[in-house]
């Protein structure tokens, strides 16, 4: 009997998402951070039909039955097979936690049935779902999210903590994605020079340049889907000294970039989170990952499937 097991890790929001001066425009920048999803799959079930737990997870059972299909006759099962998907990535808040399922289950699935399962696979299979976060690349990379094709792996940076808020309720990202882009010929341009920014910023590992870029991208984000607290939340980060401010851009997270080399780190992200709970109540610190030295394409181990706190 067959079985498999992956992992995929989640972002906080996006450190860059806009449109480009060009077809099929829309992009965003992952920020991975240590924040885990795991599926398992076992061929054979009680019922002898493909099954997923929890039920809800109907687009990781969906896609389960896609691989299925392209499995060698030897490998595929009479007997269907249990999906079972554990995440510690709250849902609906713009934190890939769907991309995240799906990209575990791919794995996990591919790796039972005996279906190679490289990124480029990957991603035709989920095109045919929804828009996906580029969350099956161990790096930070531009992703067109709505035609789930990767544009460019921009690398890794030095370890960041997000001290992040919860704004409350969920957002459905297929339902955001349909929502027609306000952003004029000029707007586009800009996307174009910041994109180029923050590529440069990641190369040089410019933890000040990543936070300009990714304050400035959640202020251009407030026509689409806009948060109460982002300039609260500016001035925090100001008063503490943080780099900038990252979104979940078609979500409802905020939070404070850190550098967590910084000789005042533990003063800063303390203060931060008082000065956060004051504004929303609930705050959750997260770590960002690093991949130096992964070969692109394959999953980072899940160090953490908890909190990832600092």
């Amino acid at each position: 009997m067959g079985a498999g097991v992956g992992t995929a890790f989640g972002t906080f929001g996006e450190l860059l998402q806009g449109v480009l001066p060009e077809e099929d425009g829309d992009f965003l920048v992952t920020l991975p951070v240590a924040r885990w999803t795991m599926a398992t799959f076992r061929q054979e079930s009680d019922s002898g039909e493909l099954e997923v737990w929890p039920p809800r997870k109907t687009k990781a059972l969906q896609l389960a039955r896609m691989i299925a299909e392209l499995a060698p006759r030897g490998a595929r099962s009479a007997r269907g097979g249990v999906l079972t998907v554990s995440s510690v990535i709250p849902e609906g808040k713009g934190l890939a936690s769907s991309s995240a399922d799906l990209v575990a289950t791919a794995r996990a699935v591919g790796q039972a049935l005996d279906v190679a399962m490289p990124p480029a696979r990957i991603e035709r299979l989920l095109a045919r779902i929804e828009p996906t976060d580029g969350v099956l690349y161990p790096a930070i990379v531009a992703f067109h999210h709505r035609s789930v094709r990767l544009r460019a792996v921009l690398g890794s940076l030095p370890a960041m903590a997000v001290v992040g808020v919860d704004e409350g309720g969920s957002v459905d990202t297929v339902d955001f994605n349909r929502i027609p882009k306000p952003f004029t010929a000029a707007d586009r341009r800009a996307y174009a020079g910041l994109l180029v920014s923050l590529t440069d910023a990641v190369r040089d590992r410019d933890l000040a340049e990543v936070g300009r870029v990714a304050t400035r991208s959640a202020l251009m984000n407030q026509r689409l889907r806009h948060k109460r607290l982002l300039d609260p939340m500016r001035a925090v980060c100001r008063e503490v000294g943080g780099l900038g401010i990252a979104v979940g851009h078609s979500g409802t997270t905020l939070g404070i970039l850190l550098d967590v080399t910084d000789p005042a780190y533990t003063r800063r992200v303390t203060a931060a989170a008082q000065a956060c709970a004051e504004l929303a109540g609930g705050v959750r610190v997260y770590r960002t990952l690093s991949f130096r030295g992964t070969a692109c394409g394959t999953p980072g181990p899940p160090a953490a499937m908890g909190e990832g706190m600092p």
